[in-house]
């Protein structure tokens, strides 16, 4: 019977999470729902995982609205149905095209007007909504003739009175006004709640028709999407075998000029890698960043890739990145692994002055319909969640700032601000806008909008309306476009080089900055001022800690810094370590065996994907969610409690102590 819920995601608006608008239908033993968020479909693909989890039937709507003004809800008869409404908003969002009252020829959509908004004819896929408190129109000889096409409208929007009352805040802060000037069209109507289904059966019992309307609705519409199907763009080429062999190609080119001929260990590599990117079908994803640096080089700039993208040999030999995972010891089973089957992930860094063209080159190469930066979900954070609330209930700028800027149990406790820390805390984790993620393209097969509608922020690139987590959920990889400030300093510094000593510098020669003697000289002393990354005051006294003077000491610094490491005392006992190895014990003979060159320390990723193998008999399937939980890219707590119990047991069988 609810063919309209609103979650969160319509922002300023609705007041429930998915999980517990999810919990409370499942609670009334309600079987059917259909998430109708308002011009966005940023929560259908949890919704669906979650519906599915505690036995719903999902299906996906929009509530399409103008300037505040409900016009229809759109309720996907199959999933192709929400790429149709999608693309009405894109145009709306991106190309500015006024949304129409009437709805579109919509294929596989029905079409639900508020009694507000008839049109003066109905298609066969549309209806008209009823709420319960306006069957008293029916009476009326113009609503009699139509009780045919009409359904069930009860919209669910909040869960209690507090959040109804929330609600309205959250509608002042969208509408940048006081709570005490919201007019009713700009908030939702006090009875949107859920309620017990045979209640409204009941009030509806003498329009039989319109009930049997509306379980047509939820009957005929279906809600069916691969999760595991990867949804980026399939070939480079125009198949997959002309993919294979146009990388094979490739690599093996790369590899002679890399290598030379005679690298028995590095062509093995490069043999093992090519099976497994075949296998996993990420042949395109490989060649398609080769495409983009390639166009890069073309042009003359600067580019540095990075991430565990560095550690696949195959992407050093098509000059992806200029790291040699050989020297380093990287796995590549961080990057890729036949049992993992999450993207792969590549991190690559422009001057501020170039990204914008590698982004147009991307945009123009690859087809606007298919391009798309990643979104964000911005949530109401301790500042502003004070700001936004006190504005609502009218407080001056200095009380604000005061509310904002000091910790909340120094804050006055008047009855007004005590009304503004019981619905700031309400409001803690809620999505208060969609933004651009910082750096991720996504590249599809099929137009993208067939699985989201696009917004078109300042920036002037379209970003969809999930996050980064929901898109890797789905199936679509995405490509870590970077701006670095150093880069175009560096070219700079290339050009005065050849100008005032006549002296060509390849940047690109990395063997270059590995074993210079002053260099060196400079690093065991902290001096490093100019120098990105290493010229902080933390880190130029640890590389004097250390006494660093050679590359491989640096590569460990800059991993022992980092907070994770830094703050578990790894770093200190690294630090000691280091300076006297002579002086300490091996926790187990694994650790000696595989984190020798780091004294028996964990400071990169690939030393826990080490242990969670060699010494907890994990799989490097399971020992790769250990080390995304531990880098906090973790997303299912229930999934990495499996992976500790895993680890736990051959550990207790061995009989190591804790």
């Amino acid at each position: 019977m609810f063919l309209n819920c609103h979650s969160f995601h319509s922002l300023r608006y609705g007041t429930l999470s998915i999980e517990e608008l999810v919990k409370q239908a499942h609670e009334l033993d309600i079987t059917e729902l259909v998430l109708a968020d308002i011009n966005t479909i940023t929560g259908i693909y949890d919704f669906k995982k979650e519906c599915e989890r505690v036995g719903i039937k999902p299906i996906a709507g929009i509530e399409v609205r103008n300037e505040g003004k409900l016009l229809y809800i759109a309720i996907a008869k199959e999933f192709s149905g929400i790429g149709e409404v999608n693309t009405v908003i894109t145009e709306h969002n991106c190309e500015e095209k006024e949304l129409s009252e009437v709805a579109p020829g919509f294929e596989n959509v029905f079409v639900i007007y508020p009694m507000s908004n008839i049109p003066a004819e109905l298609k066969e896929n549309e209806w008209i909504g009823v709420r319960i408190e306006e069957l008293n129109f029916l009476i009326r000889p113009e609503y009699q003739k139509l009780i045919s096409k009409m359904v069930v409208l009860h919209p669910v929007t909040f869960r209690t009175n507090e959040e109804y009352e929330l609600h309205k805040i959250l509608r002042a802060i969208d509408h940048n006004t006081l709570l005490s000037k919201l007019t009713k069209r700009e908030v939702c109507r006090k009875s949107e709640y859920f309620i017990n289904e045979q209640s409204i059966a009941e009030v509806f019992e003498r329009y039989p028709q319109i009930l049997k309307n509306t379980k047509k609705i939820l009957a005929e519409c279906s809600f069916e999407f691969d999760f595991k199907k990867v949804k980026n763009k399939q070939f480079y080429t125009k198949s997959k075998a002309n993919d294979v062999k146009l990388l094979k190609r490739l690599a093996y080119s790369g590899l002679e000029k890399r290598y030379g001929n005679d690298h028995e260990v590095a062509r093995k590599r490069v043999e093992k890698e090519l099976k497994v990117i075949d296998e996993l079908n990420f042949c395109s994803y490989f060649l398609i960043t080769w495409d983009i640096i390639r166009y890069s080089n073309s042009m003359g700039f600067m580019h540095v890739g990075r991430g565990s993208g560095a550690n696949s040999i195959v992407s050093y030999c098509l000059g992806i990145t200029d790291i040699c995972p050989l020297e380093l010891d990287l796995y590549f089973e961080r990057f890729l692994n036949l049992n993992r089957k999450s993207p792969p992930d590549f991190d690559i860094d422009w001057s501020w002055q170039n990204r914008d063209a590698i982004l147009e080159y991307i945009f123009d190469r690859y087809g606007k319909e298919h391009v798309a930066f990643c979104g964000t979900n911005v949530e109401f954070k301790y500042k502003s969640i004070f700001r936004e609330v006190g504005k609502v209930f009218g407080l001056p700028k200095e009380e604000l700032d005061e509310l904002a800027t000091k910790p909340m149990e120094t804050h006055d406790q008047n009855q007004v601000v005590q009304m503004i820390q019981k619905y700031g805390k309400l409001l803690e984790k809620f999505p208060n806008q969609r933004s651009m993620h910082s750096c991720g393209i996504l590249i599809s097969e099929d137009p993208i909008t067939h699985y989201t509608a696009l917004e078109m922020p300042p920036k002037g690139f379209p970003i969809v309306q999930f996050d980064m987590n929901v898109a890797e959920d789905i199936g679509l990889e995405k490509f870590d476009i970077l701006s670095q400030r150093g880069l175009g300093t560096i070219n700079d510094t290339v050009a005065l080089v050849k100008k005032t000593k006549g002296i060509a510098v390849d940047i690109r020669d990395t063997s270059l900055s590995k074993d210079e003697e002053k260099t060196n000289e400079y690093l065991a002393i902290g001096r490093t001022i100019g120098c990105f990354y290493i010229e902080s005051p933390a880190m130029r006294g640890l590389l004097r800690r250390l006494k660093c003077d050679n590359y491989r000491t640096l590569v460990a610094a800059s991993s022992i810094i980092r907070p994770g490491v830094a703050q578990s005392g790894m770093m200190r006992e690294y630090i000691f370590r280091h300076n006297h190895p002579d002086q300490f014990e091996y926790f187990h003979p694994v650790f000696e065996e595989h984190l020798k060159e780091t004294y028996g320390i964990m400071v990169y990723q690939e030393d826990v994907l080490k242990i969670a193998q060699h010494f907890g008999g994990l799989s490097l399937a399971d020992g790769d969610i250990l080390r995304r939980a531990m880098s906090g890219k973790g997303r299912s707590i229930k999934k990495l409690q499996e992976v500790k119990t895993n680890f736990l047991h051959p550990v207790k069988k061995k009989d190591i102590q804790k």
